[in-house]
């Protein structure tokens, strides 16, 4: 689409010269649409189950959520209980923008006007399939994933020159998630995966859990599939690769039961940095799990959340490396070291009338301290077994390429992932553009990209930096995967020279 007077966005992409890809904007589903797809792959007894959880806006997208039943709740109820106010106005009201987020030539036909070459297209409704705590019905959860993967293979199918849907995949077990990645690619030919962040898993009183008293018992856990898991999820990673599928995760820190983000009646308090949150729990389990030791080429995307995040994640870890690895522990932290006829002559010595008076006591309180603490039986006590680590270098090693950010237009933190004189190890993130197109942050899709640019124009990055963010680090994440991602479409050429200056093209 020409505009006859182009818009900032387009001036914009004009003078940059170099494309713009959107890794993370989002479409909106037709339900009726959907549910077509739904009745064709599990006919009218799935129609029916689908059509007995909806009770409310969004309600029936959550199992066990901490928001069930908010709409029906009076406000005392809703306080009571401390059930989460549901997501309420959450999409464009625009007529014009909220078409373009539900139709697909609609969308195609004005990537020019946002001033975007290529544009990754995420589902929203379908997020919620495996996540925000998903679906808990197996049978409900990968036919709706399945139905949806069917709907954006059909309708986006015909313009995937500037523009490809994402695959949501389902992983409550890696058995289902392998064969909806198969389905998804070898069968409709999706380039793009969303994985959920987490899954919840119910807790039951089963045999070696049945000591524990009934209040101690949680009555769920979530698994972000790296570490502590029910399931090895080595095989999806393994298919990924195989695949040439980047996994990118999203997911929320809202609605999962507990903590800080159930106000029963201020959306906004429950979701200023939720994606982040969930992001660096995913993130660190993936990390700390060894999966990019074990799957090297494997590139990661954690959604929406901010580079800042993933920053800080990388940061804290490999300070706590520092004071925590194992030669260090040994020598600083053992309790082993305490020397007790040592303590107790500075009891002596140095402690007031009430101290020395309970010097016995003191005593006995560190012997239980050494017993005690000698009882941990974390592998070679060492918290990075997984990831292997055995010196500061290898933490650059395992995440420099294997980790990127998802960062949105007004993100000024952006700016962080390119602060190599500052960053630890004096790194770049690498730091991708996502807009949010099609959700109730992005009030005109055709600003995202000058807002964007604001980081060049205020000296927050420079051009290089910028083309980093809104376009290589999109070709490394995607291309890196698969070299062929962009081919057949306008900016092939483009991306072949960012693989192959990278050394990645194969």
């Amino acid at each position: 689409m020409t505009l006859a007077t182009p818009s900032k966005a387009q001036e914009i992409r004009q003078r940059i010269g170099h494309p713009v890809v959107d890794a993370d904007g989002h479409m909106l589903e037709i339900m009726p649409v959907l549910l077509d797809f739904l009745q064709e792959v599990g006919g009218s007894r799935m129609i029916e189950k689908w059509q007995r959880r909806n009770t409310g806006p969004w309600e029936g997208l959550f199992d066990h959520g901490a928001n069930a039943g908010w709409w029906d709740m009076t406000p005392k109820e809703r306080r009571d209980t401390g059930t989460m106010v549901g997501f309420w106005w959450f999409l464009p009201a625009d007529t014009k923008y909220r078409a373009t987020a539900h139709i697909p030539r609609m969308f195609y036909d004005r990537l020019d006007e946002f001033g975007i070459d290529f544009a990754v297209n995420f589902p929203t409704t379908a997020v919620a399939f495996g996540a925000i705590p998903g679906l808990q019905d197996d049978e409900l959860r990968q036919a709706m994933c399945r139905a949806y993967n069917r709907y954006a293979a059909e309708l986006y199918g015909p313009y995937a020159d500037r523009m490809t849907p994402a695959a949501t995949i389902p992983m409550h077990t890696p058995q289902e998630a392998i064969a909806e990645l198969e389905y998804a690619v070898k069968e409709l030919g999706l380039k793009v995966a969303m994985f959920p962040s987490y899954v919840v898993r119910e807790v039951k009183r089963e045999p070696g859990n049945e000591r524990i008293p009934e209040g101690r018992l949680a009555p769920f856990k979530l698994d972000v599939f790296g570490i502590d898991s029910d399931y090895d999820y080595d095989p999806v990673w393994a298919k990924c690769v195989e695949l040439g599928i980047a996994p990118c995760f999203h997911g929320t820190a809202n609605g999962i039961y507990w903590g800080p983000r159930n106000s029963p009646t201020n959306l906004m308090y429950n979701t200023v940095g939720n994606f982040a949150e969930s992001g660096d729990a995913v993130s660190k389990a993936l990390f700390m799990g060894g999966v990019s030791r074990r799957f090297p080429q494997l590139r990661m995307a954690f959604l929406e959340g901010g580079v800042g995040r993933g920053i800080l994640t990388f940061a804290g870890m490999l300070e706590f490396w520092e004071k925590r690895n194992p030669k260090t522990m040994a020598a600083e932290l053992d309790p082993a070291r305490l020397d007790l006829d040592e303590m107790m002559h500075y009891v002596e010595q140095y402690g007031e009338p009430r101290i020395k008076k309970n010097a016995a006591a003191i005593r006995q309180m560190f012997e239980g301290i050494k017993q005690n603490e000698k009882r941990v039986d974390i592998p070679g006590y060492d918290d990075w077994y997984g990831a292997q680590i055995t010196k500061k270098a290898d933490f650059r090693t395992l995440y420099e390429n294997n980790f990127f950010w998802g960062c949105e237009a007004d993100d000024p933190t952006t700016a962080w992932a390119f602060a190599d004189k500052v960053n630890p190890q004096r790194m770049k993130f690498r730091a991708f553009f996502g807009s949010d197109i099609s959700h109730c942050d992005v009030l005109d899709p055709a600003g995202v990209v000058p807002e964007a640019y604001e980081l060049v124009e205020h000296g927050a990055i420079t051009d290089e930096d910028f083309k980093d963010f809104v376009f290589r680090n999109a070709v490394r994440l995607y291309g890196g995967m698969n070299p062929h991602f962009f081919d057949g479409t306008p900016m092939e050429k483009d991306a072949r020279d960012v693989l192959s200056a990278d050394g990645l093209l194969r």
